[in-house]
């Protein structure tokens, strides 16, 4: 049966009325969009990667994690086998004792040097008290041998007395001089023992170190993307274990146009939009713009785009708003950011603040 003429006049005005009210919010959005004030950009979410490596070459002996695990700062996240490291230690705390030992056979050493030294003086003033016995002799043989009460002989003897005391002056003291140098040496043996026990104490402390670095820490707060060893694997020097990012350093990367790239500052505010939730609108910050243009990238659509240079800019999500939602952060979803242009608009009803 046919449709009365009066239903089909309804139906199309109301169809016309439902294609006005969308054709009237498309120029409103349109318009916010074209007048120059706002512009969107094709981009990705990243977020700021952690590589977990192993400092020194070794086997991995466990991984504590797995892929999509939450950490904090300072969990232990893998251990690298130490059996090599301990070894080390023991020998080198053996050694130590030796040079503690050494330390103390050097100063008894020095020691009995000191006291060397303090008999060979006591030889000295004995010389010396000899030999001023002997001139003392030997001036009164002198005078009595003018005088002629004495022989010539006994003033001989008294001559030769005097210089063998003399001589045993010289001996004395050359011996005392003897003696400072084995105090200076045994003093220099007892420096080298304690100098060796500090090169040991250093040997010690980089060994404890490289123990502790086989324990792999998280440096900060961070979700766990990817394990790149597994236990067993052998790996050299730098060698990755685990692949972290910093969920509390979210953003986003796009590209404007040089006159857009102009007219954008550090700090404005920016809108994104992902296209996995869309009916959400996450605020951010413009915290990175490029100082020199280069190509346009792939994600840019239009070929009219491709033909211009492109600054590459990066708005910040705020880290007190990733910290509320950290169990839905992810990275590597596409999305679009807006910017606005223009500090003295205000944002148009569609890009308003929405987030879960």
């Amino acid at each position: 049966m046919a449709m009365p003429r009066k239903n089909i006049v309804i139906a199309v005005l109301v169809a016309v009325g439902l294609a006005f009210v969308g054709w009237r919010a498309w120029q409103q959005q349109a318009g916010a969009q074209d007048d120059g004030a706002f512009l969107a950009s094709n981009g990705r979410i990243e977020a700021t990667e952690i590589d977990i490596a192993t400092k020194l070459a070794g086997r991995v002996a466990e991984i504590l994690v797995h892929e999509g695990d939450f950490v904090r700062a300072g969990d232990l996240l893998a251990r690298m086998q130490v059996d090599t490291l301990q070894a080390q230690l023991r020998e080198a705390h053996a050694q130590r004792q030796q040079a503690i030992n050494a330390v103390a056979s050097a100063r008894a050493q020095a020691a009995m040097r000191e006291s060397d030294k303090a008999a060979m003086q006591a030889q000295v003033r004995r010389a010396e008290a000899e030999l001023d016995a002997a001139r003392r002799r030997q001036a009164r043989s002198e005078t009595l041998a003018r005088e002629g009460a004495t022989s010539a002989q006994v003033l001989d003897d008294d001559r030769a007395r005097s210089r063998s005391a003399e001589a045993a002056l010289a001996a004395a003291r050359a011996q005392v001089a003897s003696a400072d140098a084995a105090i200076a040496a045994a003093q220099a043996r007892v420096v080298s023992a304690q100098s060796q026990v500090e090169a040991i104490d250093a040997t010690i402390q980089r060994i404890e170190a490289e123990i502790e670095d086989a324990q792999l820490r998280a440096p900060r707060d961070g979700r766990v993307q990817f394990r790149v060893a597994q236990p067993g694997e052998v790996l050299g020097a730098g060698g990755r274990v685990l692949n972290l990012i910093d969920l509390s350093d979210v953003y986003m990367t796009f590209f404007l146009p040089t006159e857009a790239a102009g007219r954008l500052a550090l700090g404005s505010e920016a809108r994104l939009v992902l296209d996995a939730a869309p009916q959400y609108v996450i605020p951010a910050r413009i915290s990175f713009i490029a100082s020199s243009a280069q190509f346009t990238p792939r994600t840019v659509e239009t070929a009219s785009e491709r033909e211009k240079l492109m600054f590459r800019v990066r708005a910040q999500i705020d880290r007190e708003l990733l910290m509320e939602h950290l169990e839905q952060v992810k990275t590597g979803l596409p999305g679009v950011a807006w910017v606005r242009l223009d500090p003295s608009r205000e944002w148009p009803p569609h890009l308003a603040v929405k987030v879960p």
